[in-house]
């Protein structure tokens, strides 16, 4: 089972999958960034976001698929992925191995998401590429607005703006683990 926590930047992903992280110590934790980052050292990536490589998008899948059938173990996903083509790929190759993928999407309002972005440093050694990084997730955030009505129909969507204890409550209801569990 992939739990997969989708939404703009600042939308609270990795804060709801670190909430959920003890109350399913089983669960690995898998951000897809992390294969970006190493692409981005092996090849050009031309318009700036990996998520445009399709080998990006195959390993994507392929290593979510691995980390299922090896471990037998849940599998805790925040990132960002709204581009229907791309979701369309990559949950596509997730259902095609068999394994339930539940699609969590975080909705927070515009000025919310601008406010939490400028709250974060990214690299703190560096000011301007900081300030890159946070224009960077700003000029995103429309689209991953614009895009929710793309998403699969199965998808849940939570109010981004709830405590992250309620979240992963309502998280853990919908995928069967409870609260409680």
């Amino acid at each position: 089972m992939i739990v997969w926590v989708n939404g703009a930047f600042g939308s609270g992903k990795s804060t709801l999958v670190d909430e959920l992280r003890p109350r399913r110590p089983e669960a690995l934790v898998y951000d897809p960034e992390m294969v970006g980052y190493v692409l981005r050292e092996i090849v050009e990536v031309p318009a700036g976001d990996f998520q445009d490589l399709r080998l990006w998008r195959r390993q994507v899948a392929d290593l979510a698929v691995g980390l299922v059938e090896e471990y037998r173990r849940p599998v805790l996903v925040p990132m960002t992925l709204v581009n229907p083509g791309y979701v369309g790929e990559i949950f596509g190759a997730l259902k095609d191995a068999g394994i339930t993928v539940h699609h969590f999407f975080l909705k927070v309002p515009q000025e919310v998401l601008e406010k939490r972005i400028d709250g974060r440093s990214f690299t703190p050694d560096d000011p301007e590429q900081d300030e890159r990084v946070r224009r960077w997730c700003k000029d995103r955030i429309e689209p991953c607005m614009a895009a929710v009505d793309t998403l699969p129909s199965d998808t849940v969507f939570l109010d981004g703006e709830l405590p992250p204890q309620e979240l992963a409550d309502q998280v853990l209801n919908r995928i069967g683990g409870g609260p409680d569990r």
